[in-house]
């Protein structure tokens, strides 16, 4: 510990500790634009600075460490002036179309704006070239709106490890680009969301579905059913846009308002992981028995289904075929449900909210469609629920709390768990065990799959047949486990994949957050959703087997296979080029 004074206030910290986070963690609130928890400051934006006794000029706070006997000012004109002066020399670059940006509401620029009553002092460039990339189903990237603070780029290359975009040019005209200025989809992105989640105003965006979701709400078609199914980390991070504690578990208001918003029927995702379970669990179980591709992997992730298929190809048959649970709740729906209530599978309207923006892209691949129909209409975020929310004028905070709809709004602590890293992998092995064993497991939890390191590893004896597991998530780790095990330095008989870090807690369409535990706050409500659940176990969830008494017969049956599952495809670089050629021949 060291001792460093705040505005001449004496204050024991951590000698590790950078000014900013110190002062953070005393209650000083010192502005950012680049800095966030999940990356590693660079000092770019100059919005943090502060005056540090003995300095000639002001300190960034990020990337200044504390000294023992450190004298800083956080509140002097000095300091206030040069913050003022910073933040009007990005405003001066920068857009002023607040009104209809996709930020608007919680851009942290304006926010400052409005914080230091910042007036344009060097004027508005009314001649910003403006060029949207919508190229992506999941992203889209208005580059005129970019302040350069690079979260995008580091997030990409830190965290992600996919190395998609890259600072050019100088000064103020520098931009995050892509590899020679494609298209975003045209790289190898992932859709991943995690630039779009990180950065601070309205440069890079989640595809904005909610404005269809809106339209079509506003004015409902005779005869429409409309369905909406809500993925499990969206209820403990849903409150966060209302200004809820991050970890509080919203459920019954989710489906409140959801309601509120006009859908018919509103049904649990949370349904589908244990049916995922089902038909992942009994895949993993037949290749134990009778031999099949291992390691298998688990494919309910969209961004690794990307990923693997644009970078590690030769992994398709590794890859469990089941279909991601939102996929499969839509298939469900469309099918089982839409026979129940007497309706035809297109006068369903499915609208699923995720914490993902890589499922937006998922429902738009030719492989998951059911009999030509596609199953899933829209995906729509998180931000982007809370957003329809506060348009409609629902008061979230106040609402009662009420249950999902039956037939598909059962679900087990299991399923809650695929809303965390290490979930799935605990889900499926819950079940794995009972099946394959016929005894009840002695402890439910398997604390050695759970945390939050970018790789784990366990070994499960399932009476004597050891179970080598491992999961990853945050792309860069999953990249690197990979490599490992290409190189034959690991070996595992099941792999957990999530492209975001934490899972799908930290999905790239939750609520921003600049709180370094959102991801502790968020995982611990989920594990709560499990220990306070009756039913713990997917297989003992009596509406799936009541699904599969009714209509899918089995696990892993033809009809199962033919609703449920899927396949890959190889879309390597050299793939892509190929394909590319080809078209360009036709057009010759």
């Amino acid at each position: 510990m060291v001792t460093i004074y705040i505005n001449d206030k004496p204050y024991q910290v951590p000698e590790n500790k950078t000014v900013l986070e110190a002062a953070a963690d005393l209650g000083f609130k010192i502005p950012t634009l680049c800095h966030h928890p999940e990356l590693e400051p660079i000092g770019a934006c100059r919005i943090c600075v502060v005056e540090i006794e003995g300095a000639r000029t002001l300190q960034p706070a990020c990337t200044t460490k504390v000294a023992d006997g450190m004298k800083i000012k956080t509140n002097t004109e000095r300091v206030e002036s040069a913050v003022k002066f910073n933040l009007s020399l990005i405003m001066s670059n920068h857009p002023h179309e607040c009104m209809y940006c996709e930020a608007d509401g919680r851009c942290e620029l304006q926010k400052l704006v409005h914080m230091y009553d910042v007036q344009p002092i060097f004027g508005v460039n009314v001649n910003i070239e403006k060029e949207i990339d919508m190229s992506s189903p999941s992203v889209h990237r208005d580059l005129s709106k970019c302040i350069k603070c690079q979260r995008c780029v580091r997030v990409c290359s830190e965290i992600q490890g996919m190395n998609i975009y890259s600072m050019i040019e100088r000064g103020y005209e520098s931009l995050p680009e892509t590899e020679f200025g494609v298209p975003l989809y045209e790289t190898d992105c992932i859709s991943c969301g995690q630039c779009a989640n990180l950065c601070p105003v309205g440069a890079i965006y989640e595809a904005p579905d909610w404005k269809k979701v809106w339209k079509m709400l506003n004015s409902k078609e005779p005869g429409k059913v409309y369905v909406a199914q809500t993925a499990p980390s969206v209820r403990v991070a849903i409150g966060e846009e209302f200004g809820m504690e991050p970890g509080s578990i919203s459920t019954g208001k989710m489906v409140a308002a959801l309601r509120r918003l006009g859908f018919d029927y509103v049904f649990d995702t949370n349904f589908a992981a244990d049916l995922t379970i089902m038909e992942e669990g009994y895949e993993l179980i037949g290749r134990l028995q009778n031999g099949g591709k291992f390691p298998m992997f688990t494919s309910c992730c969209p961004g690794w289904v990307n990923e693997m298929e644009k970078e590690w190809p030769e992994l398709r048959e590794h890859l469990s075929t089941a279909k991601s649970p939102q996929q499969m709740m839509s298939s469900v729906v469309k099918t089982y449900f839409a026979q129940k209530i007497g309706v035809k599978p297109e006068d369903i309207v499915m609208v699923s909210i995720m914490p993902c923006t890589a499922k937006k892209d998922e429902i738009t691949r030719p492989q998951q469609l059911v009999d030509g129909i596609k199953v899933t209409d829209y995906v729509i975020t998180t931000r982007e629920l809370g957003k329809l929310i506060k348009l409609k004028g629902i008061p979230f905070v106040n609402l009662p709390e009420e249950q999902y709809d039956s037939p598909l709004g059962t679900s087990t602590g299991a399923a809650a768990l695929f809303g965390v890293t290490g979930g799935v992998m605990e889900a499926a092995l819950r079940t794995a065990y009972e099946v394959l064993t016929g005894e009840k497991l002695p402890k439910l939890v398997f604390e050695s799959v759970r945390g939050l390191d970018g790789v784990r590893e366990a070994e499960i004896d399932i009476k004597g047949r050891k179970l080598k597991v491992a999961i990853a998530h945050g792309m860069a780790s999953v990249k690197k486990l990979l490599r490992e095990m290409k190189e034959g330095k690991r070996y595992y008989d099941f792999v957990e994949i999530m492209a975001c870090l934490g899972g799908c807690i930290g999905g790239g369409g939750q609520p921003k957050s600049l709180d370094p535990d959102i991801l502790k706050k968020r995982a611990q409500a989920i594990y709560t959703i499990d220990e306070l659940s009756v039913l713990r176990r997917s297989h003992e969830n009596p509406d799936i087997i009541k699904l599969y008494e009714e209509f899918l017969e089995k696990p892993n049956s033809h009809i199962a296979h033919h609703l449920l599952h899927t396949h890959y495809t190889d879309r390597s670089r050299a793939v892509r080029k190929a394909q590319q050629q080809k078209e360009v021949e036709k057009v010759n």
